[in-house]
């Protein structure tokens, strides 16, 4: 009977502290819960905190570009239309883009006058063709309003060919102006591959088909050819500087030759008419002192696209080691 009921004592003491544990680990289940909801919701929080950051400065990044005008209604403006990097098809300064500017700017009733700003190593010769025979064309129909072209760093080859057309042409005294020439590059492997033991196997049809192979021999009548139709593009360069700079080029045997020179030699050899900024030109020569970008923008998602996509290829070409440079033709 006694060690009955001492089993019995010691029954009800397991089930106190039985009841004791469980009260301890519902109260830290309990706290643990409440300290992961804690966690969770500023995890949360933080989240779209910095979303939100990102994307006010993803906004301020990409509206950076967009020009927002204050004028007055009624009031007048110098229209500026950018002239940016290489002249290519598909670059920031092809000739759709730049047209498409230049014809939203003259048309836009509030324009006194228009700037094409440039700074470019030049590029195509057709682009830069084009692009300068619109501004002719807009000259034309829009005799009451001037344009000018203002040089920042580069004005080369066909930067030159498109500022050409200007009515005036403004630069800095460090600008570089010039380059008045055109060349066609390459690279040749005919003894790399003999000395490899690599064998050329090039089938064509059409005897001149495979004309500056760069693994084959170079012919003399291919350097004749190629000579031949540079030089006559290079003469269509120069009557279109003559027919744009008229009696304001300086004689001179080597301002067609390729060479370039800084913007203040280009104002004495009649390359350039003044030394000016586009605020300058702006202000003192147009009369307009406010400025509206014209130049034609990528939508915003594309623009966007480039971005991210320009951003992953540096960082793939940092993790794999290569490093990227842009080519110039």
């Amino acid at each position: 009977m006694i060690f009955g009921r001492n089993k019995l004592k010691n029954s009800g003491g397991d089930a106190q502290a039985q009841g004791w544990e469980r009260e301890l680990l519902k109260e830290l289940a309990t706290a643990s819960l409440k300290e992961q909801r804690k966690a969770r919701r500023w995890g949360i929080f933080f989240k779209l905190l910095t979303f939100a950051y990102l994307t006010a400065v993803l906004v301020v990044w990409l509206q950076g570009e967009i020009p927002e005008s204050t004028l007055k209604p009624g009031s007048k403006h110098t229209a500026v239309v950018e002239v940016e990097g290489i002249i290519a098809p598909d670059s920031e300064a092809s000739a759709d883009k730049v047209i498409t500017g230049l014809r939203k700017a003259f048309k836009d009733s509030g324009t006194k006058g228009v700037i094409l700003r440039i700074n470019s190593p030049g590029g195509s010769p057709v682009q830069s063709g084009y692009i300068n025979d619109e501004v002719v064309r807009l000259k034309e129909k829009y005799p009451d309003i001037p344009i000018y072209a203002v040089v920042t760093d580069l004005c080369a080859s066909g930067g030159y060919y498109v500022a050409a057309a200007a009515d005036k042409i403004y630069v800095d005294k460090a600008s570089i102006v010039g380059s008045i020439g055109v060349l066609m590059n390459g690279f040749g492997f005919v003894e790399s591959m003999e000395k490899l033991g690599v064998e050329r196997r090039l089938l064509t049809a059409g005897v001149n088909k495979a004309i500056l192979d760069p693994f084959s021999p170079l012919k003399e009548s291919d350097v004749v050819h190629i000579k031949g139709m540079l030089e006559r593009i290079h003469q269509q360069f120069i009557t279109t500087v003559k027919a744009g700079r008229g009696e304001r080029l300086k004689e001179s045997e080597e301002l067609f030759s390729g060479l370039f020179w800084t913007g203040e030699e280009s104002v004495q050899l009649g390359l350039a008419d003044a030394l000016g900024s586009s605020s300058y030109v702006a202000r003192e020569v147009i009369g307009a002192e406010e400025i509206v970008d014209f130049t034609a923008k990528e939508e915003l998602l594309d623009r966007l696209a480039k971005r991210l996509g320009a951003g992953a290829t540096a960082a793939l070409a940092a993790i794999v080691g290569v490093e990227s440079t842009p080519v110039l033709r």
